[in-house]
């Protein structure tokens, strides 16, 4: 059973065009991505979405970006998320107020997102290297949907004071995005991952392709901080939001 919580607030709306596969990885893997207090899900599943997103701020504003979000489920107390090691990000804009808000691991990053036909290719470049592509081509309508997807992350401050790791405790915080899709198909595709190492998103490697879908419609987006948790607990996975290469390998 799910707590009784408060409603999620809404600080966004949102019309996209989204390629959404799912992974199957190596169980360990999916583990030991998983700062605590999560959980690793049931299957080791890997989330990501590519999207080119239209963003109505107001009636009379509306900008279009590049977003991806690419996680490991898990859950925590009883609810099921991907927790999200990056979400990269076209604007600066997007990315400011997704981390300094929700705490999201968000990264400027180029991307593109191309349909010919019924054939789709969406890429991710950070630091001159296409480390994510998806690709493939859109087959049979599945037909219009709504539905509701969690993700994991934290916020949190690194601190002035070296010695430290945090200047408080950091928050785990849950996302909501309600997605309400006029357009699903199902692709026939490849999700493709290169070497990086400020981006190592190969090391999560796809054992087998569990879905790929494209998606046209719209998402409101909210999320809400279910505790705080010691600074212990996160410290050893914090360098890859900073880009810092220095972080130990964990042998599996």
């Amino acid at each position: 059973s799910r707590r009784q919580r408060k409603p999620i607030p809404s600080f966004s709306k949102a019309a996209s065009h989204r390629s959404a596969p799912s992974y199957e990885t190596d169980p360990k893997i999916a583990a030991a991505v998983l700062p605590r207090p999560l959980q690793p899900s049931e299957r080791p599943l890997v989330s990501v979405v590519l999207s080119n997103v239209k963003m109505h701020i107001t009636p009379e504003f509306t900008f279009e970006i590049g977003a991806a979000s690419f996680g490991v489920m898990a859950t925590y107390d009883g609810v099921e998320g991907a927790y999200l090691l990056t979400m990269p990000m076209t604007t600066e804009a997007a990315v400011v107020g997704g981390r300094e808000t929700f705490g999201e691991p968000k990264k400027l990053a180029d991307m593109e997102f191309k349909r010919d036909g019924d054939e789709i290719v969406a890429t991710v470049s950070r630091m001159g290297i296409k480390y994510l592509e998806l690709n493939g081509t859109i087959g049979e309508s599945l037909g219009a949907r709504e539905y509701t997807d969690h993700a994991y992350c934290y916020k949190a401050l690194p601190s002035i004071d070296k010695t430290r790791g945090f200047d408080g405790d950091p928050l785990l915080v849950r996302l909501e995005w309600q997605h309400k899709d006029d357009v699903v198909h199902s692709v026939d595709g490849n999700v493709v991952l290169t070497e990086s190492p400020f981006d190592p998103l190969i090391d999560i490697p796809v054992r087998r392709l569990v879905r790929m879908e494209y998606e046209e419609g719209s998402t409101q987006s909210g999320g809400e901080v279910l505790r705080s948790v010691p600074g212990d607990w996160l410290l050893p996975f914090i360098h890859q939001r900073y880009d810092d290469t220095s972080g130990e390998g964990i042998e599996i």
